[in-house]
């Protein structure tokens, strides 16, 4: 199966490229806070497709269909974002991804997150570390409070970044686009950590939470609980990095 994802988000992020140079894929509607462009529902169609013939007994669940939100989530399903990144996807920047997560029993078990722009492929198993591109992701990487690049998706740190960032004396910093996307920067060692106050949802962290935490890091909501993947899909805020101490600290911090 994690084979299978693996193919089903490259394939998926080839089409997304072919689509960007289509006016019509790139259109779309506000809906609240955020824009959804139809290349939304192009991928969600095609992602889809493709987890669904892998076996047809595992269903998706998916932010572009919100009849699969409304159920009871199952023992075992897909959890996927067609597009994390649409505002970079819309307006041509390299930020986006497009990722799948297999849940079962509440936790993530399979993951891939694939960056079409960059043609890197993020890929999880539980147990089994993560990899980038196939090569094996090191764990363990030492990265106390300050040291290390502080990552978000601003030209400089923002609100709470630039919070983390003079507070803990960062010095390094990284702009990256959507929140998989910085998560897997954190994994694979080009940033060491990632603050967001605003409202998360499953789908934007299932599958680079593994992909982070199979490389020796830790993800967490603001208030140091874990994403649970029951009940509401929605979330304030997470601390990614890739020391677990330095996501202790952060939460102690933030807490206090």
């Amino acid at each position: 199966m994690a084979e299978a994802a693996a193919a089903a988000v490259t394939e998926v992020g080839a089409l997304l490229k072919e689509w960007r140079t289509d006016p019509d894929a790139l259109g779309g509607v506000w809906e609240g806070s955020q824009f959804k462009a139809r290349a939304d529902a192009m991928a969600h169609r095609a992602l889809s497709e493709r987890l669904s013939a892998i076996d047809r007994e595992v269903p998706v669940v998916s932010e572009e269909d919100p009849a699969s939100l409304v159920r009871e989530r199952p023992p075992r399903y897909w959890l996927i974002d067609p597009i994390d990144g649409t505002a970079s996807y819309t307006h041509g920047f390299p930020g986006y991804v497009t990722q799948a997560a297999l849940v079962v029993d509440g936790r993530p078990e399979v993951a891939a997150v694939f960056a079409p722009e960059t043609a890197t492929l993020y890929t999880a198993v539980r147990g089994r570390g993560a990899r980038r591109n196939g090569r094996l992701l090191t764990e363990g990487t030492q990265a106390p409070p300050g040291t290390g690049v502080l990552t978000d998706n601003t030209p400089e740190p923002r609100g709470i970044a630039r919070r983390i960032y003079d507070h803990f004396g960062y010095g390094g910093y990284l702009e990256s686009g959507s929140i998989a996307l910085k998560l897997c920067r954190v994994a694979e060692g080009s940033a060491h950590l990632f603050v967001k106050d605003v409202p998360v949802r499953d789908w934007d962290v299932a599958a680079p939470s593994l992909v982070l935490e199979e490389a020796g890091g830790r993800v967490t909501r603001l208030d140091g609980s874990g994403f649970g993947y029951r009940g509401s899909y929605e979330h304030t805020g997470l601390v990614g990095a890739a020391d677990p101490a330095t996501a202790l600290a952060v939460i102690r911090w933030l807490t206090s």
